[in-house]
């Protein structure tokens, strides 16, 4: 296969990675890589999609779609090296997968409801977790990963347990959750001696809290921490820029004088 060929478009980017790691000729930062050196790539492309779909610009959305497309490509080819999977196995998986877990579209024709069809979907997952475990002890949280952001692992677990009724009916005491904890946190900073890990114990339960609140009022907890911090960078470089405008810089301004100019840019940012 040479680059002067016109192939379909994924036979020729299989191909690209291909060459990538290939012993003779190949770049010897991707021929050094491996399943677990990669991963924090793929989390980092995943997130640039999420930001390129909230910008709303159609071309980068393309392009950090293929970004984290490659990923796949280059775990498939190392799945390939190491003789376990492919890419083709891949994509063969995940339409099984698919197929099997939407027996109301490819199977027989169904009316059901969202709600039951969550839980049919439900069922069928946990069907595939006990043949892959050879038990009938299955946790409803299996499958929910250790390494996934905290926030949206936090609102996973919260919705696997409320699917068992393990939750609030309404918000009103997921609110006082949230002001419990907050005393909380205020009584171990009232301490004499402070207890840093109790601290951390805390706070971490406070954004747990915070995180269940979000969910009761359908808020995605990850989004909206996303598009807080966006909002506060997009601030405080106009506080840079104000002050750079000033003749000044950050070190010789004081506190006193950037909150001035923060909450400026606030009542800016709101007519």
């Amino acid at each position: 296969m040479t680059d002067s060929v016109q192939y379909p478009h994924t036979q020729r980017l299989l191909w690209v990675m291909e060459k990538l790691r290939d012993p003779n000729g190949g770049c010897p930062w991707d021929l050094k890589q491996t399943f677990a050196s990669i991963v924090p790539y793929t989390i980092e492309e995943a997130y640039e999609v999420a930001d390129a779909i909230e910008q709303g610009n159609i071309d980068h959305i393309q392009e950090e779609l293929g970004d984290l497309l490659f990923q796949v490509v280059f775990y498939a080819q190392l799945g390939k090296e190491q003789q376990h999977f492919d890419f083709e196995g891949i994509a063969h998986t995940v339409a099984e997968k698919l197929i099997r877990r939407h027996p109301h579209v490819f199977d027989t024709p169904s009316d059901k409801t969202l709600e039951q069809l969550d839980s049919a979907w439900d069922a069928i997952k946990q069907q595939e977790q006990l043949s892959k475990n050879g038990t009938t002890q299955v946790s409803i949280l299996d499958n929910i990963p250790i390494g996934m952001a905290p926030l949206i692992r936090a609102q996973k677990l919260q919705k696997r347990c409320a699917k068992v009724g393990f939750d609030w009916p309404q918000v009103e005491p997921v609110l006082d959750k949230v002001k419990e904890e907050i005393d909380e946190v205020e009584q171990e900073l009232a301490k004499t001696t402070l207890d840093k890990d109790k601290i951390e114990e805390e706070i971490g339960d406070l954004l747990f809290a915070v995180v269940n609140l979000s969910r009761h009022l359908e808020i995605d907890a990850e989004t909206a921490i996303r598009k807080a911090n966006a909002k506060f960078a997009r601030r405080f470089q106009q506080v840079e820029s104000t002050i750079a405008q000033q003749g000044k810089s950050l070190d010789a301004t004081s506190l006193e004088g950037m909150e001035i100019i923060w909450q400026q840019v606030k009542k800016q940012e709101h007519k």
